[in-house]
């Protein structure tokens, strides 16, 4: 019953953009937040922009002037706009939900973002 979809991957050209998606499912949870991770072979995961149930935004310093992380409260969607894309942004992009009443975050699978130069 609960799920995750991520979509939005792809293989783009530095300078490009992509726009990644979320969608949780209704009863996934009582959510306090949504974001984005990412993790490339051999680095550790980590965080790109999170965005919480009030609006308030955070976003990795290698980020910050160029992604956007929005929602649609609506669609229990949450969306990344990624411009001027560089080969150092290539990784598998993993959205988190992060509920109020549970432990543990739900982890989508991923979505493969890979920028050539």
């Amino acid at each position: 019953q609960v799920q995750l979809v991520e979509s939005g991957g792809g293989l783009v050209q530095a300078g490009g953009s992509l726009r990644l998606s979320c969608a949780a499912s209704r009863n996934i949870c009582s959510i306090n937040a949504m974001g984005w991770y990412r993790q490339a072979p051999g680095k550790q995961r980590e965080l790109v922009a999170t965005i919480t149930n009030s609006g308030s935004t955070n976003y990795a310093d290698s980020v910050k002037d160029r992604f956007t992380i929005s929602r649609d409260n609506a669609k229990n969607t949450v969306n990344l706009e990624m411009n001027s894309l560089k080969p150092e942004d290539t990784a598998v992009y993993l959205c988190k939900v992060d509920c109020r009443y549970r432990l543990s975050p739900y982890w989508g699978q991923g979505t493969q973002v890979t920028v050539s130069s």
